[in-house]
């Protein structure tokens, strides 16, 4: 590491102002203080120092994020191993994996950073690093067979749309990564909603092979629930799934949505470093089991009848719940309104996954409904707190 901080010593003249490479100084800086703690410190104002950039804080994110990346990894090719009949070693469906998910994983990068690079150059601001976990998030939460075009686009639209001509990183209302999801969600329901499309059955660079057994069914256990009711909930071969497979996560799904216990590995690293807030975490949760209880208690068909650990365990409940409701720019800053926007969010995923028979996740949605009102949540827990104030010395 000494050799790499002693060569971007040497060349970092050259993107000085008014030097040969000074229209690439954004670029310059952006993986400089990637890749080294920035050595300035404010001279004058009044500012909080926090041993904590922003830059270290989304990596953490990204390191909590990779178990459900390596998991979804093997279970791209566990699923394709099953829906082929095939018999690949743990090594074959853990490296078809691994060749089907990062062309997605860098057609994301490539764009959401090109787009950020292209406007901190136009507007001859640093680099922001936002995107280090959105480029992340959007692989995951999308299903395997979506086309690379359709990424590079969702992608494209997110960044810009969402967040780019609100003023960049800390400025944007809505999830940038759930953007992507819900423009292609909307654009090209038929690669989001269908059933096949969350099991690749292609050979990958020669890996896999076989032919597509007669039981294959690529729906997810969401969707078997929606159309056939608890009793039908079987793997991509129609044996029976039980809880302890849903909790591992070896069914069908989004790619890094499927395994609770990565989802749980994540969950733990994001609250030990103190990123992710423990309030907005604990009240989705809150919120989705008092839902479903509710349901449960007045429901009769099969929807309304899923326990609320049935409804954690299944879809993207739980990623939504960890990764994406806890965005401290899209959510609540009171604490009494992270108790309020998570609550809602569980409270509407529930809902939407209960009573709209057409789409049976709802945790995209629930989410993107509350980082609108996240501003007016904050907005009246303040007007209380004053009032509250003021009427305790008398005025």
């Amino acid at each position: 590491m000494q050799f790499l901080r002693k060569y971007l010593d040497r060349i970092k003249p050259n993107f000085e102002p008014g030097k040969k490479l000074s229209m690439f100084r954004s670029v310059f800086d952006g993986f400089e203080t990637f890749l080294f703690v920035p050595n300035k410190t404010t001279q004058s104002g009044v500012h909080v120092h926090d041993a904590m950039d922003s830059k270290r804080a989304m990596s953490i994110v990204v390191i909590a994020l990779l178990p459900c990346l390596l998991f979804g990894m093997f279970n791209i090719g566990y699923q394709h191993n099953l829906a082929t009949d095939g018999h690949l070693s743990f090594c074959e469906m853990f490296s078809y994996g691994i060749l089907a998910v990062m062309p997605i994983v860098i057609v994301s990068y490539v764009v959401g950073l090109g787009i950020e690079f292209i406007v901190a150059q136009w507007k001859g601001h640093e680099i922001q690093e936002g995107f280090l976990v959105s480029g992340m998030l959007i692989p995951l939460i999308v299903p395997i067979d979506t086309p690379l075009w359709m990424i590079a686009v969702a992608t494209a639209f997110s960044v810009i749309f969402a967040k780019e001509v609100f003023g960049g990183t800390g400025f944007n209302i809505w999830t940038v990564a759930l953007i992507a999801r819900a423009f292609l969600f909307f654009a090209y329901p038929s690669k989001m909603s269908g059933e096949k499309v969350f099991v690749r059955t292609d050979a990958t660079f020669g890996i896999g092979g076989g032919s597509v057994v007669d039981a294959f069914s690529g729906a997810t256990p969401l969707g078997q629930v929606n159309s056939s009711g608890l009793t039908e909930m079987s793997n991509t071969i129609g044996n029976p799934l039980s809880y302890w497979d849903l909790f591992l996560g070896l069914i069908p799904g989004s790619i890094g949505e499927t395994s609770k216990l990565c989802i749980l590995l994540g969950a733990i690293i994001l609250l030990a470093t103190g990123i992710a807030n423990w309030r907005t975490m604990f009240s989705v949760f809150a919120g989705g089991i008092c839902t479903a209880l509710f349901f449960n208690a007045i429901g009769s068909h099969s929807m309304m009848q899923i326990n609320p650990l049935e409804h954690i365990l299944l879809g993207g409940f739980a990623f939504g719940a960890v990764f994406m409701a806890t965005d401290p720019v899209t959510s609540p800053r009171t604490q009494q309104g992270k108790y309020i926007f998570g609550f809602l969010i569980g409270m509407f995923a529930v809902t939407v996954r209960v009573l709209n028979p057409g789409y049976p996740e709802g945790m995209m949605l629930a989410i993107l409904f509350m980082n609108a009102f996240a501003p007016l949540i904050d907005y009246f827990v303040v007007e209380a707190n004053v009032k509250r104030r003021l009427k305790r010395i008398g005025k």
